[in-house]
């Protein structure tokens, strides 16, 4: 006799496939997502395509329409405003996990130290390719980089906030990652990174929170510079 799936990972699943989508630019800003539809493709009922849909909304990733009805849900816009709002909390954040990586004992320090730097050693390597098939690696690197101190230390409640905001921010690195890239400014992001890696080699917590916070202004300005001309 066969059970019945749990709603619960049936809602998971539609999150993840729509969130994937709606992060990698698949769906583009202001599509909308009629729930009908996206049962159709989903090959899932309404229940967990709504708890899905309401999910992405807390996170940003989704606006509601009229009367905020769920089914006139939409892909939320990407703005200069927003993005500014995302780069300058996701600093602030990630400054922190940085000082807390900083004041990790000195065997474990060493070690995340080891792995920052052979990261930024591969960006380097792209950075000098500078191909567009190595965009996606370019980015799925810069997160891997950002994540491995903050996770080094970090408590759950900080981890929680960044893993939300990462995901709203990656939509503005991967729309403009490939201009950068051929702008050169990556070569000041790996100068930024070092700089981190730097102070939290020295167990300086202080200036590890001030160059990480430093390296999401700067990424900021970027893109919005990216953004005026594009």
């Amino acid at each position: 006799m066969k059970h019945a799936v749990p709603a619960r990972p049936l809602a998971h699943s539609a999150y993840e496939h729509l969130r994937e989508s709606i992060v990698t630019l698949k769906l583009a800003p202001g599509t909308p997502l009629v729930e009908v539809d996206v049962c159709a493709k989903l090959r899932v009922s309404r229940t967990p395509v709504r708890a899905a849909l309401e999910r992405l909304h807390q996170e940003g990733l989704v606006t509601m329409t009229g009367n905020r009805t769920l089914g006139r849900a939409v892909v939320a816009p990407l703005t200069s405003g927003d993005m500014r709002e995302l780069f300058l909390l996701v600093g602030a954040l990630d400054g922190m996990a940085a000082r807390l990586a900083a004041g990790l004992a000195r065997s474990p320090r060493a070690r995340l130290v080891k792995r920052a730097r052979a990261i930024n050693r591969r960006l380097g390597a792209l950075l000098r390719r500078a191909r567009p098939s190595d965009i996606p690696l370019a980015q799925d690197l810069d997160l891997a980089f950002h994540r491995l101190y903050e996770e080094a230390a970090s408590g759950p409640r900080l981890l929680a906030k960044l893993a939300a905001l990462h995901v709203q921010r990656e939509r503005y690195v991967r729309l403009y990652t490939q201009a950068v890239m051929y702008a050169h400014s990556l070569e000041q992001s790996l100068a930024e990174h070092e700089a981190i890696v730097a102070a939290i080699a020295a167990g300086d917590g202080d200036l590890a929170e001030r160059r990480a916070a430093c390296n999401y202004r700067n990424g900021l300005a970027r893109y919005e510079r990216l953004a005026r001309h594009s």
